[in-house]
């Protein structure tokens, strides 16, 4: 590994890379919105060569947080089953899923994504909870862009159950809302520092030689709302300029899939 982690520096260095592609090149996104058709209230399939994610929303009845009685809440998790990769495990969230369920959450809830208030049932007693569940299929490399998309494909693609108040619960056979109630449509992308090199998309090889990495959430103004910086190393000044603006140039890429 040691060996492939010094070619993939020395390539990155010369603006290479093992498998060919451009160092800003992703390998083929493909997205699947209605997914789980029949248990979901919206869902996703999203591939980033063989990285592949599912991503499903569902709904439930709580009661809101005291300091915002008129609005529903979000709850993120992410599922990283050793089926997906031989180094997760099973168990207890693990420090990279509770990550990778944050950086899902915080895109949409910085860009005030989901227009909260509308899902209030009765202010202060009653508020729809939305559950977004991001399922790692297969891990080869930059799970959080596949996440992230897979989240706002599916959200596109939901709807809200009714809620019965006789029975104070939701009928899951009926639609209270057609659409999940949307402000905004953020979406990620990740630049990965290898050596003094920005790469986009790493795979899981390349993944092993980066050093930092800074993923950024943009909405269809080309406003940013969101980042999270990972890895060991620093990233200048120049190098956070270069990522902010690479994934502006990305996520248009991304747009077009979604169908915007």
């Amino acid at each position: 590994m040691k060996l492939n982690t010094d070619t993939i520096k020395e390539m990155a260095e010369d603006g290479e890379r093992l498998d060919g592609r451009d160092l800003d090149e992703y390998r083929e996104v493909k997205v699947e919105q209605d997914y789980i058709p029949t248990t979901a209230q919206g869902s996703a399939k999203v591939s980033i060569g063989d990285t592949q994610v599912i991503v499903g929303i569902s709904f439930d009845v709580e009661s809101p947080y005291p300091d915002r009685p008129n609005s529903g809440t979000i709850v993120t998790n992410a599922e990283l089953a050793p089926m997906a990769d031989r180094e997760f495990e099973s168990g207890p969230p693990q420090e990279a899923g509770v990550e990778l369920a944050r950086v899902v959450d915080r895109g949409i809830r910085e860009s005030e994504a989901i227009d909260l208030e509308a899902l209030c049932i009765e202010e202060g007693e009653k508020v729809y909870t939305a559950f977004i569940d991001v399922h790692i299929l297969n891990n080869d490399g930059n799970l959080l862009d596949a996440s992230a998309l897979g989240a706002i494909a599916a959200l596109r693609d939901g709807y809200v159950p009714a809620y019965d108040e006789e029975e104070d619960e939701l009928d899951h056979d009926k639609v209270g809302m057609d659409k999940i109630p949307m402000n905004k449509v953020p979406v990620t992308a990740t630049g990965r520092k290898i050596g003094d090199t920005i790469v986009w998309d790493t795979d899981r090889e390349e993944e092993e030689a980066l050093g930092a990495r800074l993923t950024v959430t943009v909405t269809e103004e080309d406003q940013v709302v969101a980042m999270q910086k990972g890895g060991r190393e620093t990233m200048t000044e120049e190098d956070i300029s270069q990522v902010i603006e690479g994934a502006k140039k990305q996520t248009k890429k991304f747009r077009n899939l979604l169908g915007e």
